[in-house]
């Protein structure tokens, strides 16, 4: 597929709207139109935008126990997630075939297939004809994520070929495992997506050294949250007393393949990067380190990825 030699991106940096996943969806549309009219033609947001990621929660369990509180706001959790496909995906997906662009979203997905009581931390890919071009889910949640997320498996690892480039990534702290990120490299992911919840200022290292490694753009998106914006009627808001009031301040920020930051890191606001990608300063950066290719020595060191669906329960057909 040929490729333009200029990609214009846009990470969006939006105000979290947990718990309230209508209005979650309506900024993703509203915040893509405004990405657009900036000449966008890929969107990225962040990490588990639509259904929330719930900074500081602990949902009433401990080792050993859990609350009945606790239940209910999973309860409400659950409530808030989305299936996929389902109405909100229909609706981000008409909000990208209206901008005409790849509309990327971190979502928490409904486990729609088997059990319905299992959610997912899930990066959506959604074409500029409003076609829904794949999804994945997170392979491992972190820490107290495992409370309430299930793990994602390799028949979910996506890479898209798009006229842009080729299009993919792993959520947050999934960019940690190394043999993860090879497999992407392996697919020649161009742009490379890493929405996140990790606000941090090191965590821009990270997000360099994925670029340099390889040898791609990478989009670093995350959101920005006060405390005031969960509901006050949520039953174990407590639990936020003891956080400051700034629950994350982004740092947003796109680079370049030879690690250069090309917008960003955004801190302390709503906002909307944009940058334009030189596509063929990959070509370039190659030139002496080419992570899957005269850099790999497939002759010492070897990765077989298991992309096979593992569902539950086989009917042995």
């Amino acid at each position: 597929m040929t490729h333009p030699s200029t990609v214009r991106v846009a990470v969006v940096q939006a105000a979290a709207k947990p718990f309230d996943t209508p209005s979650a969806v309506d900024k993703v549309c509203s915040m893509t139109a405004q990405a657009a009219e900036q000449g966008a033609e890929l969107v990225l947001f962040p990490e588990a935008y639509v259904g929330g990621y719930p900074w500081g929660l602990s949902f009433g369990t401990a080792v050993g126990g859990r609350s009945d509180a606790g239940r209910r706001v999973w309860e409400r959790y659950h409530d808030s997630a989305i299936d996929v496909p389902g109405p909100e995906v229909d609706r981000m997906a008409s909000a990208a075939a209206d901008a005409a662009v790849f509309l990327c979203v971190g979502v928490i997905e409904r486990d729609s297939t088997y059990s319905g009581g299992t959610l997912f931390c899930t990066l959506l890919y959604i074409g500029p004809d409003g076609s829904l071009l794949g999804k994945h889910r997170k392979l491992k949640p972190t820490a107290a994520e495992r409370l309430i997320w299930g793990e994602g498996d390799g028949s979910t690892l996506t890479a898209i070929d798009t006229p842009l480039g080729t299009v993919g990534g792993l959520i947050c702290w999934e960019n940690y495992m190394p043999l993860a990120r090879m497999a992407m490299y392996g697919k020649g992911v161009e742009i490379y997506l890493a929405p996140t919840a990790d606000a941090r200022e090191r965590w821009q290292a990270t997000l360099q050294h994925i670029s340099l490694e390889g040898r791609c753009f990478v989009l670093g998106c995350n959101q920005y949250v006060h405390r005031d914006m969960y509901p006050e009627d949520l039953e174990i808001k407590e639990e936020l007393d003891a956080w400051p009031e700034t629950l994350c301040k982004g740092g947003s920020a796109i680079y370049g393949p030879l690690g250069e930051c090309l917008a960003g890191p955004l801190w302390g606001e709503e906002g909307i990067l944009v940058a334009d990608l030189d596509m063929s300063a990959i070509t370039r950066a190659k030139f002496d380190f080419d992570v899957t290719g005269h850099y790999a020595r497939p002759d010492v060191f070897y990765l077989d990825v298991d992309e096979s669906e593992h569902p539950p329960v086989s009917d042995g057909g």
